[in-house]
Parts: structure tokens; C-alpha cells; sequence
């Protein structure tokens, strides 16, 4: 087996993708995965089922979007911001402090919010408990719809982001904010973290959900040259001690890994389809994909549509140890339809690939509450076309 190969089967098994019930089912099983990537992101798009839900369904065999709720209930994650928008494990609440502390100085999340008007707010959520953003009237007479955040909003957005107003829980899918000190349980560690824990944070929850990383994916999408520099130090530090050893893998090199996870035996791959999520923890960094997959994916839903190659949410398609094209699906739920717009193969498949396909289409299909398959895509390939046949 290549050195390539090897590395691949380290990150997917890391990110919970090669084994069946690598987390075990049910709730304690969300909990376990969450624990292992770090954090699952949030996002509000729901072509087909949202993304938070989606990453953990991908490795809970019998996951239900009210594990997730349950466990914010009970205080074992909560809501903030990783990279982007995330439930995290309660036990990290302590490293998300330094962002917080960031967004409480002379720049905030929001240019020139309402300082008064966030006073107001904690005093009535303090005297009132829990609200939500619609709590608040909006006095304005131009509102201008989803972009013109009306002030109430910002506000309660400042104050959640400084750290002063957590997410008690969600309401559909809207957010209900709380103090603190009514959300966070008494275990809790509150003490700021110094720049090197900061740092060793980083660099462990990277490397237990991947494997294997460079530094620049340890900082990803997180300013300041001091941070950055103190992740050189510790890593140069943990290669000295022999504790990592350093690898060339792509243009990002060199990449950090466990020696002892190097030299043991390769995880097995198993000739099974796992249709991701665009935002799943395995694929959200461009770089990594190119080096570690030699898949170049980027979430065309933010680009314009003449700019868009592949389909508005083209989801990655995992094959064995390779990601190997990617589908374009949307979720018709009122007429419990999947539909099948376009899939666009760009790694050679083995012969067992396409009844892989299909059973994890028809799983994918029930995710989503629909019970068929529509193949629209006018370039469907024999893989699509077999199902296509049998629904």
C-alpha cells in the first residue's frame, strides 16, 4: 500500500467514515462523534437535510436529529463559532473564550451596534429569561427584509458572540438566548486559556479528527500572527520530543502526525457509497482535499449560477478510501421525492460501485423523508440509470 493510500484510511477513519458503527447508535454515539471531530457545523440550507444533521448521520447509523436536540437540552454541547457557526462539546466551552474576549474590544462582530439597546436586552432577558430575536419589535418603517437585520437582532447577535448571552436551545430553527450562568453547568471550566493551551487546543483537536495535519489547517479561518506563530513553536516542540513526525504530502507540506498512528496497521475499506455533506468536517478544506484526495471541491452555493461546474449543493461522494465524484440532490419533501439532478464521476470506480450507489441513495432518500428516486440529470450515467430502472 502507498504512503497516499495509508493516509487517506488514517483521516477517514479518524473522521469516524471507514467502519460501519465507528461511534456506536444512538445518542451517547452523537456525542462520541462530536467529541472526535471537535465541532459539526451549522448551516441553514435544506436542499436536502441540513448539514449539522447530515455530518452526524454519515457516521451514526441510526441517528435522528433529536439526539442532537437532546443533547444541547442537556448541556453536553453548545453554540458558538468555530471556524463557522457550530455545536461544540460542552467541555470546550473554555476555548472559545479567546474569540469572545476578541469580539468584547473595539472591534465586534457587528460596525456600531447599539450598546444601549444591548443593555436593555440582557436586563430584560435577565428579568424575563429566554427570548428569541422576533421577542423583539422592530420599530423601524423600512425594513428591507432578510439582510436588513433589524437592531434587536445585531444586538442579541454582539452579545452572543462576546460571550455575554449564549443559544439555551433552538425553537424550529430559530435560536433562544439565555445568560450564562443559567446555561453553562456547574462543571464547567471557565478560565481563559493562555496563548500555548490555546495553541495545544488547536493542534489536538485537529490531529484527533484528521489524523494528520499541516499548520495552516490548525489555524484555519483564525486570525493573529501571535496564534500562528505559537502553533509553529508547539508543533516544532512535539516533533523534537519525538511525540509527531513531519511528512510531505501535496503542495502544503510538511503534514504532522502521530508516528505510532504512522506505523500501525492501515485501516480496511469496505466497498461502501457515503454521500457528505458540502460542509462535512472531512471535506470543508479545499487544500486538504486536493493534497489528501486529489479532489478539488468547493460549495458552488455561493456562487453565482454562470460560475457554477457542478449543481447548486453537489454533495461529495465517498467510495472506499477516495472521494470520487459528487451528486447534485434535492429534497421535494411534500412529494416524497429525492430528486437525482446530475452525478459526475472523476475517479475510476470498481464494479461493485453502483449497487453501493443505489443502496446508499435509497438510505440517503429516507434521511430526508422520501420514499423515491427521480433521475432528471439528461447526462446520467449507468450507475444512475440502473437505479432509475429498479424505482
Amino acid at each position: 500500500m502507498s504512503l497516499a493510500a495509508k493516509l487517506r484510511r488514517i483521516a477517514l477513519n479518524q473522521q469516524g467514515l471507514l467502519k460501519t458503527n465507528a461511534f456506536g447508535r444512538g445518542k451517547a454515539a452523537t456525542l462520541r462523534a462530536i467529541e472526535q471531530l471537535g465541532y459539526v457545523q451549522i448551516d441553514t440550507i435544506s436542499v436536502v437535510e441540513r448539514a449539522h444533521h447530515h455530518v452526524l448521520w454519515s457516521r451514526v447509523p441510526n441517528y435522528r436529529p433529536k439526539f442532537l436536540e437532546q443533547l444541547v437540552r442537556e448541556r453536553k454541547l453548545f453554540e458558538y463559532w468555530y471556524h463557522a457557526a457550530a455545536w461544540l462539546p460542552m467541555a470546550d466551552y473554555r476555548f472559545a473564550m479567546p474569540r469572545m474576549a476578541q469580539m468584547n474590544g473595539e472591534r465586534g462582530w457587528f460596525e456600531n451596534c447599539d450598546r444601549k439597546l444591548m443593555h436593555e436586552i440582557l436586563q430584560r432577558i435577565e428579568t424575563e429569561g429566554p427570548l428569541r430575536a422576533r421577542d423583539f419589535e422592530d420599530t423601524r418603517a423600512n425594513n428591507t427584509g432578510w439582510w436588513d437585520w433589524k437592531p434587536a437582532k445585531q444586538a442579541l447577535e454582539q452579545l452572543f458572540m462576546q460571550g455575554e448571552l449564549m443559544i439555551s436551545g433552538r425553537e424550529g430553527f430559530q435560536k433562544v438566548y439565555d445568560l450564562p450562568q443559567r446555561v453553562l453547568p456547574d462543571w464547567v471550566d471557565t478560565r481563559m486559556p493562555d496563548m500555548n493551551e490555546f495553541a495545544c487546543h488547536l493542534i489536538d483537536t485537529t490531529l484527533r479528527g484528521h489524523g494528520f495535519a499541516t499548520q495552516n489547517s490548525m489555524t484555519y479561518l483564525r486570525k493573529g500572527k501571535k496564534l500562528r506563530d505559537t502553533v509553529k513553536q508547539q508543533l516544532q516542540q512535539r516533533v523534537e520530543s519525538g511525540s509527531l513526525t513531519t511528512l510531505t504530502l501535496g503542495k502544503n507540506s510538511p503534514v504532522y502526525i502521530d508516528p505510532e498512528l504512522l506505523e500501525s496497521r492501515a485501516p480496511r475499506s469496505r466497498a461502501q457509497v457515503r454521500i457528505l455533506s458540502p460542509f462535512d468536517n472531512c471535506v470543508i478544506q479545499r487544500q486538504r482535499n486536493r493534497d489528501t484526495f486529489a479532489f478539488d471541491f468547493q460549495i458552488e452555493c455561493y456562487l453565482p449560477e454562470p460560475l457554477r461546474q457542478f449543481g447548486y449543493f453537489c454533495l461529495p461522494l465517498m467510495y472506499r478510501d477516495r472521494l470520487v465524484g459528487r451528486i447534485d440532490c434535492k429534497a421535494h419533501r411534500a412529494d416524497n421525492l429525492l430528486e437525482i439532478k446530475s452525478l459526475h464521476m472523476e475517479h475510476k470506480v470498481d464494479q461493485d460501485f453502483g449497487d453501493s450507489l443505489h443502496r446508499a441513495l435509497l438510505s440517503f432518500a429516507a434521511f430526508n423523508n422520501c420514499e423515491r428516486l427521480r433521475i432528471r440529470s439528461p447526462e446520467a450515467n449507468q450507475f444512475l440509470q440502473r437505479i432509475a430502472v429498479q424505482t
